[in-house]
Parts: structure tokens; sequence; C-alpha cells
């Protein structure tokens, strides 16, 4: 069965964008029912830094479960600060409908084997809730809508974990249940990692229910092969979604169009940074 991916611009009405994404890949009417709550585990490393999904992306992302008894927007703590403190990034958007969740705050948890450890994970992340995985666009190869998934875990120093990384992912996804929608926010491109990454404006969404298969894209259109991410390797091991390009429907906009526009974006900063180191030392 060949997984679907929507590439759509992201316009000023995110909603109308999400439409469009829906009507490429087909709806979200299944995942959107008045006896499934929903959580959104946003990504966010770091409040102060700006890489995260953007207010209107989530709001809209929110907007698509309008059935939905609840909706949880999630976080744990990490060694930056608290889940809390994160997600005051979206607090326009809480509402009785709408509530932030402190994953590391929560006593009601499920002990689960993650990369040979037994963990306790919140209750809420299980079925029969939806799960939706929202990360930014970066060039990263570890990934990003899968990455994701590390902040699930509640202790906020996650570190020796990234010496597993790949099992550590996986397992917390076979575990949850799986991804019941990905969204990958591009309104920005994240070129490396704070405090020293670039931003640059991009403006389009990836959207999919294969999480596998979203962060292939994002992957191929930052310049990474997914085939050498081991991350994406290691998932179709497992069977738990599609890495292979040429199993991939791309639908919407084009792959090769965007990948040559972000590859000139990518060569216009890395020469705007050169030129300012050089002014940086003759000063």
């Amino acid at each position: 069965m060949v997984s679907k991916v929507a590439i759509v611009e992201l316009g000023p009405d995110c909603r109308q964008s999400f439409n469009q994404a829906f009507s490429l890949i087909g709806n979200v009417n299944d995942l959107n029912t008045a006896d499934r709550p929903v959580v959104i585990k946003v990504g966010v490393f770091d409040h102060t830094a700006g890489h995260h999904a953007t207010v209107s992306v989530v709001e809209a992302i929110t907007n698509c479960f309008d059935k939905a008894p609840q909706i949880f927007l999630t976080e744990s703590d990490n060694y930056r600060g608290t889940g809390s403190e994160r997600l005051q990034i979206w607090k326009t958007l809480f509402t009785e409908q709408v509530k932030p969740f402190n994953l590391s705050q929560d006593t009601d948890t499920k002990r689960v084997k993650i990369a040979d450890e037994t963990i306790g994970l919140s209750h809420i992340l299980f079925k029969p809730n939806v799960f939706v995985s929202t990360h930014i666009l970066r060039v990263y190869e570890k990934g990003s809508i899968l990455k994701n998934l590390l902040g699930l875990i509640p202790e906020s120093k996650k570190v020796r974990f990234h010496k597993k990384l790949e099992a550590t992912l996986l397992d917390l996804y076979e575990a949850i249940g799986g991804i019941d929608l990905a969204v990958m926010d591009c309104t920005y491109l994240i070129s490396g990692v704070a405090p020293n990454s670039g931003k640059i404006k991009t403006d389009f969404l990836i959207v999919g229910r294969d999480a596998v298969a979203v962060e292939a894209i994002g992957a191929t259109l930052v310049g990474s092969d997914p085939e050498k991410m081991p991350i994406i390797q290691e998932a179709m091991k497992r069977d738990l979604g599609e890495g292979d390009l040429k199993k991939i429907e791309v639908l919407g906009m084009s792959v090769e169009a965007l990948r040559e526009k972000i590859s000139f974006l990518l060569k216009d900063l890395k020469k705007k940074r050169k030129t300012l180191r050089a002014k940086k030392k003759q000063s």
C-alpha cells in the first residue's frame, strides 16, 4: 500500500491549508470523534529559541478536531525548563476543550519497556486516544516528527537515551500505538542547532497519516537521504511506516522544486554567515 503525503502552501488561513492537505490525502473524520481525546505532542526543546510549531499551525490542528471531548497539548520537563513553562507558547489556545498537559507531572502512568529500561508513561498517551506529532522542518539527521517522541519520557534528563536513540523512539512509537497524524510545520526551515542555527522563511506544510513517510519527505527536502537515516531504516524494519521514496505518493507541491529552492536558500544562508564572520574578523 502506497503512503500518501501532502505538501501544501501555508497561507494566511492555516485551516484552509489543512483542508487542502486533507482533500489530497483523505479526511480525518475517523479521528475526529466525540469518544476519543486528542493528544498533540508539540516539539519544543527551548521555548526561547523559537524552534517549534507556530501558534497558528497548532491552532489549525486543534480546529481539525472540533468533535473531540478533550484536546491536550503535551510536553515534558527537560533541563531547559518544565513542560508547563514551554507550553505557555500556545497559551492563547487554551480553553475548556484545549488544555496544556505536562507529561512529567502525571502520577497516573503505565509501565512500558523502552530501550531495555522500564519507564512510566503518562496515561493520556495510550489508545483509544488520537495521537498527533507536530514539529518543524530542520536540517537534522536525527529527524523531526519521530524525534519528537523523545519528549514523551517524563524525566528531565534524557541525554542517556541519545546513545540508543532509534530503539528509544521506535519503542515509544510502538508502546503508544503509533502516530495517527503527522504535521511538519514548515513555516520556517531551521538550519543547525540552537543557538547557532539559522531560520529561513519557507511557508508550507507536510501532512500525512504515515509519520515515517512524512519524516522521509521532510528529510529529502533538506538534502538528507532517508536510506542513510537510521531512524527511518529501523522504522521500516519494524514495519511502522514507509521510508522508501518510490513507495510514497506525494501530493500537492513538487518535491523536486522545493528541494531545489531549499538548497538555494541554504547556500545563500551559508554565504551570508561566511560574510558575517569575515566582517567580525576585520573589526
